[in-house]
């Protein structure tokens, strides 16, 4: 039972949890969620067991690679200090994807892998209210049969308010990134998530429902005088309509969203501080081992 053991089987992944000198994982919360048995899939014994050995580092994202003011996929670079291209970036993917061009009607978007983990079951028993809202949705992405079929039976629907994309297109996610003002998780779990932190490098608001990663990189502006974002707990579709209400309803307040969206993009959430937590964790290790 002490090592690789596991319910008369056996299993590697427990021997390795037993035997590592110390267990990363990529987020502070999902480093909590995993020892419990809603996230621990069965582990969760001996990662609470291992808990003084066990580490959540948050991932990072290539800050260089991405870049709105460098980035030749955009028609107009910005930043967080010149904000301005933002504008024309979103009646560009409105141009590009044919919907009606109109600045003052709010974007969301995903850019996503289509899987039950993040939270398109949600979406869908939302869906129904979610599309009466002054909104324009993107969808980029492709995965589970089911969700494909759902999507497909929306793309023609609502022509001018609604543009969905089933595959995987790296300059079109770049666009959606820029030209977007909200970009929705509704995950049931994320271990980090890379999505939200290229959202706000690129200026779209995230809203997210708070697990793993989410909780530690997106803080709520309804609630924090230095938040980035929107959150909400339950994964409901009531839930995730309330706190897209509260969004569109921060949208509406043009000066408001014009200092939201620069903070935005002023976080830092690139490799720097994660590495030399990583450097720690193996230093850590090497005097464990009296190295």
């Amino acid at each position: 039972m002490e090592g690789l053991e596991y319910y008369d089987q056996l299993s590697f992944l427990k021997g390795g949890l037993f035997f590592s000198d110390l267990i990363t994982t990529v987020s502070p919360s999902y480093c909590r969620e995993i020892q419990t048995p809603a996230f621990g899939h069965g582990f969760e014994g001996i990662l609470r067991k291992r808990r003084r050995e066990l580490v959540g580092i948050l991932n990072g994202i290539d800050c260089q690679q991405w870049n709105p003011a460098q980035d030749t996929a955009l028609h107009s670079p910005y930043s967080a200090t010149e904000p301005a291209g933002k504008a024309q970036n979103k009646l560009d993917l409105q141009h590009q994807l044919g919907l009606a061009r109109d600045s003052h009607r709010p974007i969301l978007a995903m850019v996503t892998r289509l899987a039950t983990q993040k939270g398109l079951d949600i979406l869908e028993a939302a869906w129904p209210q979610l599309i009466k809202r002054p909104l324009q949705f993107v969808l980029l992405g492709d995965g589970e049969e089911k969700y494909m079929t759902f999507f497909r039976r929306l793309q023609d629907q609502h022509p001018e308010q609604v543009s969905i994309t089933l595959s995987f297109d790296d300059t079109l996610a770049r666009r959606i990134y820029a030209g977007s003002d909200l970009f929705l998780m509704p995950s049931h779990y994320e271990p980090c998530g890379l999505g939200q932190l290229i959202a706000l490098r690129y200026g779209a608001i995230p809203l997210v429902r708070r697990t793993g990663g989410l909780a530690d990189t997106v803080f709520d502006a309804d609630k924090n005088p230095q938040g980035n974002g929107f959150v909400f707990m339950a994964p409901t579709a009531k839930a995730l309509l309330r706190t897209l209400d509260r969004a569109l309803k921060r949208y509406r307040d043009h000066d408001d969203w014009a200092q939201l969206v620069p903070r935005a993009m002023a976080g830092d959430f690139s490799w720097e501080q994660s590495a030399q937590r990583y450097v720690a964790v193996y230093q850590r290790a090497q005097e464990a081992k009296g190295g």
